[in-house]
């Protein structure tokens, strides 16, 4: 994330609860549990064309549009593959923080964006505080990364059926 991003409390709960209701990642939750996590949540604004963060880059945050929309583009040599456009609702980033790995994507602001951040530094205290809270975060972020595998595997077989003839090559590994 860009180190000139100014992050702002949030201050208004009842404004952003049903944002997160709507969040695969947060299912399950209690409303003391939401509460929990609206409180560590922070707001950052991008600018339309803006780049978020890079494919490569260090993973320190889980995202979630509340305004706009982020294109998530694969860069293929200096041609953007847009993997996905994600709309308010929808967050991004959540793999890369817990599975410690860099981004795989470059997430590029299509308009003017307003997105709460929650910091992968969160996550780890509320390990240390309300393990309950943890592990469902956790739980969720992990079934929400094996459908996006599964829809991602999909495509593949989808591509690799339609480009048997042109000497595509088997995918090697797991």
């Amino acid at each position: 994330m860009t180190a000139r991003v100014r992050r702002q409390p949030l201050t208004d709960f009842e404004g952003v609860v049903p944002l997160l209701h709507g969040i695969p990642i947060f299912g399950g939750l209690s409303e003391s549990q939401l509460r929990e996590i609206f409180k560590r949540l922070q707001r950052v604004s991008y600018r339309e064309g803006e780049v978020i963060f890079k494919e490569g880059d260090c993973a320190s945050y889980i995202y979630i549009v509340e305004q706009g929309r982020v294109k998530l583009v694969f860069d293929e040599h200096g041609v953007y593959l847009t993997k996905a456009e994600l709309e308010p609702g929808m967050c991004f980033g959540e793999t890369s923080v817990i599975g410690i790995q860099p981004h795989s994507a470059t997430t590029i602001a299509m308009e003017d964006c307003e997105l709460l951040i929650l910091s992968g530094e969160t996550l780890g205290e509320l390990f240390e505080t309300d393990k309950a809270l943890f592990s469902i975060l956790i739980l969720n972020i992990a079934r929400e990364s094996c459908r996006r595998l599964y829809k991602t595997n999909k495509q593949l077989v989808e591509l690799l059926s339609e480009n048997t003839d042109s000497g595509v090559p088997d995918i090697q590994g797991y």
